[in-house]
């Protein structure tokens, strides 16, 4: 396995001495009411209360201003002292606010994993054990009865639907510039002819409404599950450049359906989609891609690939995902690495081209892949 030169120096070497591993291995022991607390603390607002106090408060007073009772702020407090999300002066007994608590409190990407992990996957993950061991989105049970979370998605509560797609959207809108400026490449010196991008998974459609308001020449077909583009209609509806967003209904899983070839598609984009399929899956998709394919164009894919992270965070935070794929999502797919990816991009008949690393908030990849010579 190739890692990046920082996460080879964190995951070959022990890190921690004895005593400091003990520590880490007791903070995983409670890990769920450890991301309970940090949740509440967020969520009555003492974070935001402390950081707007920065000479501290006591017990009392904080109890005072979030209307909690002296019981539930003291064990709230007492046990965010220990985890080092506040810091106590033994003199006064006021509460300030520690370095991890201002990032719970002011990092985006850890809000949208805290609502994410909380509001689709806690429960869910109760029943891991059950998702390893039978291959199957065990978890998904406490929302509906679908075969995957995919068919269900339009169909999730308000709360879990939003946090659902409030970690997709992070995760992918930050890149959209960077990878519209790698597609720009293949638009060079093109002034009228219509440039076609076909975009598999396209959600809600948030790419394809970037891609038309930036260039008007780009024409966006989204194939995805007819819930999907049930969605994406509406979501962009009324919007500039909606008129060319078109959408084609179909489960690109079922193996009988082949890519659409109605027009030629200059580009292939897929964003944040193979790792929702297992390696066999991602084959098929790719191999039925690549028929449609000729030697001008292209499949770009964009992923996150875990072993491409600069910080050890971010590799942790994608290899957990992992786990939100085995119990909630489908029960097969996973983030992967590079070496996995490149092997199943060859098994389809493809080859990678070129790879642009860092996009958007620095840990997504993108892969431009052409046919096999």
């Amino acid at each position: 396995m190739h890692l990046f030169d920082n996460l080879n120096k964190a995951f070959s070497h022990e890190r921690y001495n004895a005593r400091q591993a003990q520590e880490m291995a007791h903070l995983y022991s409670w890990g769920p009411i450890i991301f309970q607390v940090c949740r509440l603390m967020i969520k009555y607002g003492i974070l935001e209360l402390l950081n707007n106090h920065r000479e501290g408060l006591t017990q009392q007073e904080i109890a005072q201003a979030t209307g909690l009772s002296d019981y539930a702020t003291k064990c709230l407090l007492e046990a965010s002292l220990t985890i080092h999300i506040v810091l106590i002066d033994p003199d006064t007994d006021k509460y300030t606010l520690a370095k991890t608590g201002w990032f719970l409190l002011r990092d985006q990407m850890i809000r949208a994993d805290i609502d994410f992990n909380h509001d689709v996957n806690y429960e869910g993950w109760f029943v891991l054990d059950k998702a390893i061991e039978e291959g199957r989105p065990a978890g998904l049970k406490y929302f509906g009865d679908w075969p995957t979370i995919y068919e269900g998605l339009s169909s999730l509560q308000e709360d879990v639907q939003k946090s659902w797609f409030g970690f997709d959207h992070y995760y992918s809108d930050h890149s959209f510039d960077e990878a519209l400026a790698l597609i720009g490449e293949r638009l060079k010196g093109n002034k009228v002819r219509t440039f076609r991008l076909l975009d598999v998974g396209g959600n809600t459609g948030r790419f394809a409404t970037r891609c038309v308001q930036v260039n008007p020449t780009i024409e966006v077909t989204i194939c995805d599950l007819p819930q999907q583009i049930g969605m994406m209609q509406k979501a962009t509806a009324g919007k500039l450049g909606a008129e060319r967003i078109h959408g084609i209904g179909v489960n690109i899983l079922d193996e009988s359906n082949a890519f659409p070839t109605d027009k030629r598609y200059d580009v292939i984009w897929m964003s944040q989609f193979l790792d929702c399929f297992s390696e066999a899956q991602i084959v098929s998709i790719l191999h039925r891609a690549a028929a449609i394919l000729d030697n001008d164009n292209r499949i770009i894919i964009m992923e996150t690939l875990w072993d491409r992270q600069d910080y050890v965070p971010a590799a942790m935070s994608l290899t957990m995902t992992s786990l939100y794929f085995t119990a909630l999502a489908n029960g097969n797919s996973k983030m992967y690495n590079t070496d996995d990816m490149t092997r199943l991009i060859h098994e389809a008949g493809l080859e990678i081209e070129t790879i642009h690393d860092r996009i958007g908030n620095g840990g997504h990849s993108i892969l431009v892949c052409k046919k096999q010579n």
